[in-house]
């Protein structure tokens, strides 16, 4: 008998109005982040770039990535420190960080949608933890769509990003819960509190610390995660969205822990990658996801 093999789905948002990838290629993006072009490196990205090389060197900042540890961002232009996006009904603030990111991951869009279509549908009321929730605009669709959020970091800043967020997009009167905590420590003991949740996300990082300096690596330190979450799921749960970036592992390594980890409930896994199209309808790979929903379509 032959083997079933998953699907392996790229995603690509459609729907952005304030982001756009210019362009792509040798090591670097070419990205509109509202009114402000940036360039930031993309080691995938290997093939050559389609844009003339003026059109990069317009961009108002770029970012120099060190050997070791952050990098800086050289300006064309002066930026603000921060400012405003808007994706369909949600609106979140950008800035520059040491890290090349902006705070706002514009492929995470498809993401955004798929949840609250699966909250908004359930017609009942809905209890979401999002895991390593960093500035929070999944959080914001979830809330948006109506359910109760408990959003958890490790880190104080992010957190307070996060609620300017909510408070940017009108959401911060939604029952959000704000937990600066460890990621297992607080799943086990929200089992041990009886919580339950119908819908559960998590972006976990290759390497990280808890506020308290607890550990984390991606490869000792999720597949004990995961058994804690099973034991925080509803016992008929909507969802479950896992998102992966600069882990070397395939889509396929979170099929299979996703099989494990929802093999009592009847639903269906996705995997895929997250992309960006550039200019030229080059699909960028940014990370690899998995996402199990009861009644999927």
């Amino acid at each position: 008998m032959a083997a079933i093999l998953p699907e392996i789905v790229p995603l690509a948002p459609q729907d952005w109005a304030d982001y756009e990838l210019l362009d792509s290629g040798d090591g670097a993006k070419l990205e509109r982040f509202g009114p402000y072009t940036l360039v930031r490196p993309e080691k995938g990205a290997i093939w050559h770039r389609r844009l003339p090389a003026k059109r990069w060197q317009k961009a108002d900042a770029a970012f120099a990535q060190a050997e070791k540890g952050e990098g800086r961002w050289e300006f064309r232009r002066e930026l603000p420190e921060r400012w405003l996006m808007h994706y369909k009904h949600l609106s979140f603030w950008a800035r520059l960080t040491p890290f090349r990111h902006t705070g706002v991951f514009p492929e995470q869009a498809p993401q955004w949608d798929w949840l609250e279509r699966h909250i908004r549908d359930a017609g009942r009321p809905v209890n979401v933890l999002n895991l390593f929730a960093y500035t929070g605009i999944a959080s914001l669709a979830a809330a948006a769509a109506g359910a109760s959020v408990t959003h958890l970091d490790a880190s104080k800043p992010a957190i307070g990003w996060a609620m300017e967020n909510a408070q940017a997009a009108g959401l911060a009167e939604r029952p959000i819960r704000w937990i600066l905590d460890d990621a297992l420590k607080f799943v086990r003991r929200e089992q041990r509190r009886g919580r339950r949740y119908d819908g559960i996300m998590m972006d976990p990082p290759v390497f990280g610390r808890g506020p308290k300096g607890e550990v984390w690596r991606f490869a000792t330190s999720f597949p004990p995660l995961l058994e804690a979450c099973r034991q925080v799921l509803a016992d008929d749960p909507l969802f479950v969205l896992i998102t992966g970036y600069a882990i070397e592992d395939s889509a396929l390594t979170l099929y299979n822990l996703m099989q494990d980890l929802m093999q009592p409930h009847t639903g269906r896994t996705t995997v895929g990658e997250l992309t960006l199209l550039d200019g030229a309808q080059r699909p960028v790979s940014l990370a690899i996801y998995a996402r199990w929903a009861r009644g999927e379509r």
